[in-house]
């Protein structure tokens, strides 16, 4: 049976130029560095040293309250990765960043080629888009939405069941916002993306949030 394999693009080592221009912070800035970095962000095989994230530590810190669906459940998952930070801005302000996904690249550098379907404008119930990231291209379809709140999407090579669930959780703190990211992915090719880097999604994650944290809390 012939399996649809997502993970053939290497992915792109261009530097986000207009990050750097506009004054990065020093925590995204650092993990931005890194992040793009040789084996760091290309996927190239490594040994995790102490310190660095598994699956295993990121199963250890889930959050209990994600709404995962069927056939994705984080324990049975062949890739897991668990993100949070702090923000010191609004929820609404920390969403509308989320939502506009055809500005991802102007500030994630993880990120490229976002193209919204059916004309969408931001992300919204059942909004389909398609973009690059990690180097793949891929489908999107939002799958849950709460405005401020929640939001959860399937990810898949175009024409394929899909492979991936990427959740956001957005909890109100005082006058900031706990961002909480997870995803799970299943499948063959998935279970060999995690076999050559098990930690780059988390990176990948990290570098996603630390960069939402520079976007909303401004200057």
């Amino acid at each position: 049976m012939h399996v649809i394999n997502p993970f053939k693009k290497k992915a792109s080592r261009k530097p986000a130029k207009s990050l750097w221009r506009k004054g990065l912070d020093a925590t995204a800035a650092v993990v931005l560095a890194s992040s793009l970095s040789g084996a760091a962000f290309a996927g190239q095989p490594y040994t995790p040293t102490q310190g660095q994230k598994t699956m295993a530590n990121d199963l250890s810190a889930r959050s209990r309250d994600i709404h995962w669906p069927n056939g994705f459940d984080p324990e049975t998952a062949d890739l897991f990765a668990h993100n949070e930070l702090l923000i010191r801005a609004s929820c609404e302000t920390v969403w509308n960043h989320i939502v506009d996904a055809g500005r991802w690249p102007q500030w994630y550098p993880n990120s490229k080629d976002v193209s919204l379907l059916d004309g969408a404008k931001t992300l919204g119930p059942n909004v389909r888009w398609r973009w690059t990231t990690f180097g793949f291209s891929i489908e999107s379809q939002v799958h849950e939405y709460v405005r401020n709140s929640r939001l959860g999407w399937y990810g898949y090579p175009p024409g394929a069941k899909p492979a991936f669930y990427h959740t956001w959780l957005l909890q109100p703190r005082a006058d900031s916002c706990l961002v909480v990211m997870e995803e799970a992915g299943v499948g063959e090719a998935v279970a060999q993306f995690r076999k050559a880097d098990e930690g780059r999604m988390h990176r990948g994650h990290d570098l996603w949030l630390a960069t939402l944290k520079w976007m909303s809390e401004g200057p």
